[in-house]
């Protein structure tokens, strides 16, 4: 059985669960504590960091590379495009997504470390980056058009957190709100919440 070593408030961690619950597989969740992680997190991510996906003696750290790796072995419903060319641009979406727009989501979970001129630049590259993502948004249900996607699993954890970290979005991206709501209302989101991630949203 897989076994996923999840922070209950990481970001990167509700990816994976989010995909876990979608294919409906078993699988087993190790709760870790962020400010106490156990020793054995170094042995197995060098970067000692979660979430880490343990499947016998295959173990894999990185939110996408899990991702995808779950979306392989369990081809339904499949996440990734079967199309070798889009597949090709989603994963050029989700680099850009990483570059452009988690980047900064390090700067806001580092709140004690980070200075608060630093925290509000990452604030508004954040919600100039997701602005801009609002003319898609408008015509397509979600980001590759009427299926789900690896892309929508990456972005959701960010637009649940947007109160958290003091985003507001202007009007105009009034779409990208609209589509968060059709991400939080699948019944596999929800399930992959944690308790500490439902208090984080109005």
């Amino acid at each position: 059985m897989m076994q996923l070593y999840s922070g209950t408030t990481c970001p990167f961690s509700q990816r994976c669960r989010f995909v876990l619950f979608e294919k409906g597989m078993d699988f087993e969740i190790r709760d870790i504590d962020l400010y106490n992680k156990p020793e054995d997190i170094s042995v197995m991510n060098p970067y000692g960091q979660v979430p880490i996906l343990v499947e016998r003696d295959l173990v894999l750290y990185e939110s996408n590379i899990i991702n995808e790796y779950i979306d392989e072995r369990f081809p339904h419903p499949q996440l990734m495009p079967a199309d070798p060319i889009m597949r090709a641009r989603t994963r050029l979406f989700l680099y850009n997504f990483e570059k452009e727009l988690f980047v900064h989501v390090s700067t806001l979970e580092n709140r004690n470390e980070t200075d608060p001129a630093a925290q509000e630049a990452a604030r508004q590259h954040i919600r100039d980056r997701l602005s801009m993502l609002a003319p898609i948004l408008l015509k397509n249900k979600y980001m590759l058009g009427e299926e789900f996607s690896m892309l929508d699993v990456a972005i959701a954890p960010l637009l649940w957190r947007l109160d958290h970290y003091g985003i507001e979005l202007p009007k105009n991206a009034a779409p990208v709100q609209k589509y968060g709501e059709r991400i939080f209302s699948r019944p596999a989101y929800i399930e992959a919440l944690t308790p500490s991630e439902k208090v984080m949203r109005r």
